[in-house]
């Protein structure tokens, strides 16, 4: 990975704890390494626990009735739901452990340190601003009902776009290539979707003005 896809990554997973890490703890890198692994491990226990609730609701009702057949269905379902849940956590968990080392392995330290603190640092001093485009480039949707990893997926990339001058495109691909690790093919269409219509909202902004 290049030291920007690193830094955005690290962003990314440091953004939703930095509330919780206050003054220098989020001025460096060990700082922000800490707050992403602590972002995954977090995200893995509640993936857990969520699998826990379902395959108990899925056992509850097969002890309720072992023959029919809407139940079995119903279980069924509930523990598909359970499995995928935990493959996230283990997912999660891999990646909690992965991230310390790839940070280790790059080159440019000070490059990944950089970027990501100015995205830290861009998106949580425009976060008003970042929401209000956003929120008008979703149709027939909220920006606060969707996962908060994606919400920041978002910011990010119009964060990039708007105050980093990243080319649109390259902007849009990597917030893809996040939510593609992160989310699932569901979310990273949708967060597609929505930043082409920030791009446009943007474009059709710069034309009137």
């Amino acid at each position: 990975m290049q030291p920007r896809q690193i830094a955005r990554e690290l962003a990314l997973l440091s953004l939703s704890q930095v509330s919780n890490y206050r003054g220098k703890d989020t001025q460096n890198l060990e700082g922000m390494m800490l707050a992403a692994v602590k972002t995954l491990q977090t995200e893995a226990s509640e993936s857990l626990e969520m699998a826990s609730a379902q395959l108990q609701r899925g056992n509850d009702r097969l002890l309720d009735s072992e023959t029919v057949a809407p139940n079995i269905a119903s279980s069924r379902a509930m523990v598909k739901e359970a499995i995928e849940l935990t493959q996230t956590a283990i997912n999660r968990l891999g990646s909690a452990m992965e991230f310390p080392e790839l940070l280790h392995q790059c080159r440019d330290q000070k490059s990944v340190q950089d970027y990501a603190l100015e995205l830290i640092s861009r998106v949580s001093q425009n976060r008003q601003e970042l929401d209000a485009l956003l929120s008008k480039a979703m149709v027939n949707w909220q920006l606060e009902r969707i996962a908060h990893i994606d919400q920041d997926i978002l910011r990010i990339a119009v964060a990039e776009i708007l105050y980093v001058n990243l080319n649109e495109r390259i902007a849009i691909n990597e917030a893809v290539e996040l939510a593609k690790r992160y989310s699932g093919e569901q979310e990273y269409r949708f967060i597609n979707g929505v930043l082409r219509r920030v791009v446009t909202l943007l474009k059709e902004e710069k034309s009137e003005s």
